[in-house]
């Protein structure tokens, strides 16, 4: 009897521990729920829309905003999207979020179940906007409406904004040659998300698509020397223009099979090696897009990509020979102290992509003595979205929102002010700034999926939102996330 009770005792005990153990790893992100994560992440984008809100809003803190952009030039730009925690729209972040949010809905949409929807809806709302600055005047590219340097000077809802909305654009006289490659590649990418389920829309992108590139193509420059201060030092070209070229017609390649772009990209000579891929730097998603088709096809004319690709990759592993990529001691990829999640986000989709397509195949590679196999480039991009999930010394989820400890003083201007239900009374430019911005109080609106510039290399944190380096959201940081954590969702659940 005596040893029955023991026992019990011990199973209860044991029992315990391993509920004990399941809850912490469930709470600090151990064992992350990547379907709601999946789904946080694109819901995230409607806290960033500009433009007249629609009635199935989700995040209902926001309105309408934006609504007379455009009016100094005499067309409609409403729509769109902020790119991070400010009131300005900037084109070329904004065309790269919409391309890797395609590129997530072509390459995981089967994975994503009822996000497919919402993910369609969210390249939409930036598509819609897109069409608009290439089409509403003739020999016009718009690339962006709000003054960049008057925007940051207030700290005011976008509901609220009174500052000049500047409208920019590039030209034949004044070119971008980046960001119209750039808005090619999201409307060529776009148009294969909608082919089937919108056919009349689909080929209204790739008209678009077609016509925007030709004019990236046709008149040459980096947008940086046509605006200056308008877009640095923001979202300067740092990479130059012929990355967008090679990205663009990559995108147009894929969406039309027209062999002038593949003569194109192979004329163009973009064969830098390089170890980042970004809303700046397009080489290695170029690569990597345009080696799929070795793989699928058995083309020995895209074989000069996929061994850039693997270079790329090379340059990415920890334990290649070749690898110029800094992990933290937590094992965090760190590329650059602004905002180095954008940068995980972004090589961890072409981890997980590249592994697909190797798994697909059964092929492997070596680096150096390396054998890299599928589940080398998968494990990492695993470890990378697990950590930005919680599973980290800090035990915070960096996507706001998500799990019970994440940042909840970000720098971002909608989410840090009282919504206009709760404070009807406009604020001012700099009317949000004593309350509001230098305050340790919590942010009082949640903007779900949110995920921020992230820890620093001592894989410390510290939530302040005037650290907006570290705490701030951005678009292009979401949308690369989303393509992983459909791919996750659909492996590990």
């Amino acid at each position: 009897m005596a040893a029955l009770r023991s026992g019990i005792l011990l199973g209860l005990i044991l029992f315990f521990f391993s509920f004990t153990s399941l809850l912490w790893g469930t709470v600090h992100g151990i064992n992350p729920n990547y379907r709601d994560a999946l789904a946080k992440s694109i819901l995230f984008f409607q806290g960033q829309r500009s433009g007249r809100l629609p009635p199935a809003q989700q995040v209902t803190w926001r309105s309408s905003s934006g609504l007379m952009d455009g009016l100094s030039a005499r067309v409609d730009l409403s729509g769109g999207y902020h790119d991070a925690g400010d009131n300005v729209k900037f084109n070329f972040p904004m065309a790269y979020a919409t391309t890797m949010l395609s590129w997530s809905a072509l390459e995981y949409g089967k994975r994503m179940g009822p996000q497919l929807q919402e993910t369609r809806a969210a390249i939409r709302w930036a598509t819609d906007y897109l069409l608009k600055c290439a089409t509403a005047t003739p020999g016009k590219l718009y690339v962006g409406v709000g003054d960049p340097n008057v925007d940051h000077k207030c700290w005011e809802r976008p509901e609220d904004m009174d500052t000049v909305r500047s409208v920019y654009s590039v030209s034949a006289s004044n070119p971008g040659s980046d960001v119209a490659g750039e808005t090619a590649a999201a409307l060529a990418a776009a148009s294969m998300v909608f082919r089937k389920v919108d056919p009349r829309y689909s080929k209204l992108l790739l008209r678009t698509a077609k016509n925007v590139m030709q004019f990236a193509v046709q008149y040459r420059g980096t947008y940086s020397d046509s605006l200056g201060s308008a877009v640095c030092p923001f979202y300067c070209s740092y990479s130059g223009y012929k990355d967008e070229l090679l990205w663009g017609a990559a995108w147009l390649l894929t969406a039309t099979n027209d062999a002038s772009y593949l003569n194109f990209i192979q004329s163009l000579g973009a064969n830098d090696a390089t170890d980042i891929f970004s809303w700046d730097n397009k080489l290695a998603g170029a690569r990597v897009l345009l080696s799929r088709r070795r793989f699928l096809t058995k083309d020995v004319s895209f074989e000069p990509f996929r061994q850039q690709a693997e270079d790329f990759m090379c340059r990415i592993l920890p334990n290649s020979p070749s690898s110029s990529t800094q992990f933290t001691s937590g094992g965090l990829m760190y590329k650059l102290p602004d905002s180095n999640l954008q940068y995980v986000t972004s090589i961890t989709f072409l981890l997980a992509s590249y592994g697909k397509y190797m798994s697909a195949t059964k092929h492997t590679f070596n680096c150096g003595n390396i054998l890299v196999t599928p589940n080398t480039l998968r494990n990492l991009a695993k470890r990378q979205v697990d950590y930005i999930l919680g599973e980290n010394s800090m035990k915070m989820s960096y996507m706001v929102g998500y799990g019970a400890n994440y940042p909840r003083r970000i720098h971002h201007r909608g989410s840090s002010l009282p919504s206009l239900t709760i404070h009807p009374q406009s604020f001012g430019c700099e009317g949000g700034f004593q309350p509001f911005y230098y305050t340790a109080n919590p942010n009082p609106n949640i903007l779900v999926g949110a995920i921020v510039g992230g820890p620093n290399q001592n894989d410390f944190f510290p939530d302040d939102r005037t650290d907006y380096s570290h705490s701030e959201p951005a678009t292009y940081i979401n949308a690369a996330i989303v393509g992983p954590l459909a791919y996750l969702a659909s492996s590990y659940t």
